[in-house]
């Protein structure tokens, strides 16, 4: 191929693993790389955010609606900064991304020059792997390396630091066609092990199957919801696994632990068979070990080995290809309806006490669910909008769910939102998101205006931070601090200045009109006010048992 520079090198790299979308903000350190890419708009299309966040968030979104690895790039010093958040943000959700961060010259490592930061330092407990390039030699290996990485086994985000000089020098280069591999996927569990599973399954009398994000992952979800349907096992399910199986599906209980429906959390603490799918026992899922699930043998399936044994401990673990694993436990189980156990768990199921004219999140939610219904790509902010989205919008398999789970990352949603419409342009995409995540990034909106992205942005305003007001209610005796939004902020206008149309509502008769005349084919802010005094329950109180979940909030 001749003579290439170190940012050509790069971006043959990035097209031999069939990348086309970037999200990418300049600087000093990649103006280089800018360059090269200047020559490239035909192939790569660019986009740039508001903020360097705005990108690792935009390839998160991105890549969670793809399957595709999505890729970021920005500059040294605070343009690779203002990407850790997402970054962790990634890596604690098991999203495949390839981060490219520029660093100061060779020459200039380690002397505090402008706008040096150890990058790989920083994000080393935050990413699957990540590497300083040296020479442009090592730009083919570490970009191959850097996508096998991300993608394998648990997916995650990999970092590429490369110095400016790196970009700018130029060698004789021909692509090889060898492929870096980091790691052989995990196996099927044995024939033996599969029928293990199903002699315990078929002598259960309660099991509960709890499927995680790792069902999605794996693409096994219809394999999970097979097994489901023939044992007549109930599915619960954590924040990243949920439409894994639909939530109208009788076997569906929906979200188990801290915001888990009372169903949910009684099944498991009265069910005697536990499998764990796909998913870690995280604190908000299992709230006191101790007390989780004590009358159940416990089994976990995952491809994580790091997960088995964290923090509950298992009676049985394997280490697998969930999808092929479970086809086998499928062949060897019995049929078995088991409604003696489904009556019982629906006994506990606690109905609502709101009317339909009440303007709540639960009817706003499910009004605009009843509009898209299954086309939409959901995504959330992080709040109580968040758990109320989780609770009740009634995903199924074809919906793509896009939330910060494992950090909670307020901030998340305009620019996940962004990536995931840039992804998927043929299906409407619905943001919820609250007032305070809002305030946070809405400087996004930009990004949303300047690509003409028909979103549907959905602010659930309380005037608070409501989830963190919620617990000061709860928990700290009514001693509000720091919560209230009550201010001059016009969300309406703040739209209009981005050049979107922003529209306020105050009712249900308000929501009904605006979805019936809705035509989402432009970006669009719904103001939805609501009372701060709009709770997201059930709830477990942080390290308590299941079953201590309270029902109400004074």
């Amino acid at each position: 191929m001749g003579k290439k520079s170190g940012s050509q090198i790069l971006l043959e790299c990035l097209k031999g693993q069939n990348v086309d979308t970037i999200f990418g903000y300049p600087g000093g350190a990649v103006i280089p790389l800018f360059d090269a890419l200047y020559d490239e708009t035909d192939h790569f299309k660019v986009y740039r955010p508001a903020h360097e966040q705005g990108a690792a968030h935009g390839a998160d979104g991105y890549a969670r609606v793809t399957g595709k690895t999505g890729v970021c790039i920005v500059t040294s010093g605070p343009g690779a900064t203002n990407t850790v958040t997402g970054i962790a943000t990634a890596y604690m959700d098991s999203i495949p991304m390839v981060v490219i961060t520029g660093q100061v010259a060779n020459s200039l490592l380690g002397r505090d020059s402008f706008q040096e930061i150890d990058i790989t330092g920083v994000t080393m407990p935050i990413t699957k792997h990540n590497i300083l390039i040296k020479t442009a030699e090592d730009i083919e290996k570490a970009v191959k390396k850097a996508f096998a990485i991300a993608n394998s086994d648990r997916p995650g985000p990999v970092l590429i630091d490369i110095p400016k000089d790196v970009f700018t020098t130029v060698i004789d280069f021909e692509p090889t066609d060898i492929e870096e591999k980091d790691s052989v996927f995990a196996d099927t569990i044995s024939i033996e092990d599969a029928e293990k599973i199903a002699h315990l399954i078929n002598s259960s009398s309660k099991p509960i199957i709890y499927a995680g994000g790792g069902v999605k992952t794996a693409n096994a979800s219809s394999e999970m919801v097979e097994l489901a349907k023939k044992a007549g096992i109930p599915v619960v399910n954590s924040l990243m696994g949920l439409s894994t199986i639909d939530r109208t599906e009788p076997l569906s209980l929906g979200l188990v632990g801290m915001h888990g429906f009372k169903e949910a959390n009684i099944a498991v603490t009265k069910c005697d068979l536990f499998i764990a799918i796909g998913a870690r026992f995280s604190d908000r899922v299992i709230g006191d070990p101790k007390k989780f699930a004590q009358k159940a043998n416990i089994i976990h399936l995952d491809i994580d080995e790091t997960e088995i044994d964290k923090n509950i401990e298992t009676y049985l673990s394997y280490i697998c290809d969930v999808k092929n694993s479970l086809k086998m436990i499928v062949d060897s189980v019995e049929e078995n309806s088991r409604k003696n156990w489904l009556n019982e768990i629906q006994q506990t199921e606690v109905k609502s006490h709101y009317t339909s004219k009440d303007f709540v999140a639960k009817n706003i939610i499910e009004a605009i669910n009843g509009k898209f219904n299954e086309q939409a790509i959901v995504v959330t902010d992080v709040g109580q909008h968040q758990m109320w989205t989780a609770q009740y919008w009634k995903f199924n398999q074809d919906t793509k769910f896009v939330t910060s789970g494992g950090l909670g990352t307020m901030g998340f949603g305009i620019g996940a939102s962004a990536g995931a419409k840039i992804g998927a342009p043929e299906k409407p995409v619905i943001l919820f998101v609250g007032d305070g995540g809002f305030r946070m990034t809405c400087n996004e909106l930009l990004t949303i205006a300047k690509f003409k992205l028909p979103i549907l942005i959905v602010l659930m305003n309380n005037n608070t931070l409501g989830m963190v007001r919620q617990w000061q209610k709860m928990f700290s005796k009514k001693r509000y601090m720091e919560t209230d939004n009550t201010d001059v902020v016009d969300y309406i206008k703040l739209a209009d200045a981005y050049g979107i149309e922003g529209i306020q509502v105050n009712d249900m008769f308000g929501l009904n009109d605006f979805l019936s005349h809705l035509n989402l084919t432009k970006p669009v802010l719904l103001e939805c006010r609501i009372s701060k005094d709009d709770n997201v329950l059930p709830i477990v109180p942080a390290g308590q048992s299941l079953e201590t979940l309270i029902l109400e909030a004074d």
